[in-house]
């Protein structure tokens, strides 16, 4: 098993709109000061916080598969297709990109939330027309027992279907509820503490301490399983798993 916590030092920064809008960057691209670049097809993952009213104009993608999910507050998309929606704390947003799209984000004050993308074969991404959906949160489904809260973002119940395999679900454990999840051979378990903190523990293996804002990473080479507990308030994590390896090229990123 390999595992690596990164704390947001060891994470990646950024800034839009003058610094309307900050962004720590799990997975970022070199030079923003990330550690890990990439996880497989898991290309990037920011997490924005805009204290006042800002936004990003008219900007372009191509064949990948651009997700955002809303933490807090409210954010607007505008693209060449013609949509413009609004997504709300618990909505997701999925753009792919495919043969080109170009699109406008704005956020108002009070806005938390992830753009996380991911990466399909970009040969045949790029010959398919581009696609936006909304997803409110009530069409997630989510599952409460013995002090756990498991809403699936990617995967089974869901209604985003994604070219690129990926898994996704948003965790909240309470105060001396555990959360025991299994981890896959030669799949990965990105996991980003974003309300509190804990601890977690692999079959063998003494447990470890995270706070919030941690980054952590799980890599084996045969089934395991992690056991995730709260330390102290309410716990709330992201995990996302995705394949370690994928059987067509990948992207190579620059700045």
């Amino acid at each position: 098993m390999n595992i690596q916590i990164m704390n947001p030092k060891d994470q990646g920064k950024g800034e839009f709109d003058e610094g309307k809008i900050i962004v720590q960057k799990p997975i970022g691209f070199s030079g923003e000061g990330s550690t890990i670049n990439r996880l497989g097809p898991l290309f990037y993952w920011s997490w924005a916080l805009a204290d006042s009213k800002s936004g990003l104009g008219f900007h372009p993608h191509q064949g990948f598969e651009i997700m955002s999910y809303g933490l807090a507050g409210q954010g607007t998309h505008r693209d060449t297709l013609g949509t413009e929606s609004t997504m709300t704390a618990g909505d997701i947003q999925l753009m792919q990109a495919g043969s080109g799209i170009s699109h406008a984000e704005s956020v108002e004050a009070g806005y938390e939330g992830f753009q996380i993308w991911l990466e399909p074969n970009l040969n045949d991404a790029v010959k398919r027309v581009p696609t936006y959906a909304l997803f409110k949160h009530e069409e997630f489904p989510i599952s409460t027992a013995n002090g756990v809260q498991i809403k699936t973002i990617l995967g089974e119940g869901s209604p985003v279907e994604m070219v690129t395999e990926a898994q996704m679900i948003d965790i909240e454990i309470e105060k001396g509820a555990s959360f025991v999840h299994r981890i896959l051979p030669n799949w990965t378990i990105a996991a980003l503490a974003i309300r509190g903190g804990g601890t977690f523990k692999t079959i063998g293996q003494q447990a470890q301490s995270f706070e919030h804002k941690d980054f952590i990473v799980f890599q084996s080479d045969e089934e395991d399983e992690v056991k995730l507990e709260a330390s102290g308030e309410k716990l709330r994590i992201i995990f996302i798993e995705i394949p370690t390896k994928v059987d067509y090229p990948l992207y190579h990123k620059r700045k």
